[in-house]
């Protein structure tokens, strides 16, 4: 048996992600503003996150050749970039921003080093 990739383990994590964020879709709402009226706003974004991470992950885990693999985190990757920048400016406070943009940029991060750590091996 083959060990898996970093980029498979990412996408599992990744995966995980979508069943909380279709699971408890208010966490999005929640770290973007203290307020309870504009939170539920939010809830259709976290939702729109489950299936597209949930593909994007499948994807990468079930990707035919190594190569198929790196482009579907590439795309992971873009997507953590895009969150970063439009839902950062979303936030109503500093703490919000800076939670959104630590997620966010984490998980960009850790996806490179994937990729990366991947092209080792």
């Amino acid at each position: 048996m083959t060990k898996p990739s970093y980029s498979t383990l990412m996408s599992a994590a990744t995966a995980g992600y979508a069943v909380f964020a279709l699971a408890k879709p208010r966490h999005l709402g929640t770290a973007l503003t203290n307020s309870p009226l504009k939170q539920p706003e939010y809830d259709v974004v976290a939702r729109l996150f489950g299936p597209r991470d949930l593909a994007v992950s499948a994807w990468a885990i079930f990707a035919p050749s190594a190569r198929v693999r790196e482009h579907a985190m590439f795309a992971r990757v873009a997507l953590d970039l895009t969150d970063a920048a439009l839902l950062s400016r979303e936030a109503t406070h500093t703490a919000g921003r800076a939670k959104v943009l630590g997620a966010t940029l984490a998980w960009a991060g850790l996806n490179i080093a994937a990729i990366l750590a991947d092209r080792k091996a």
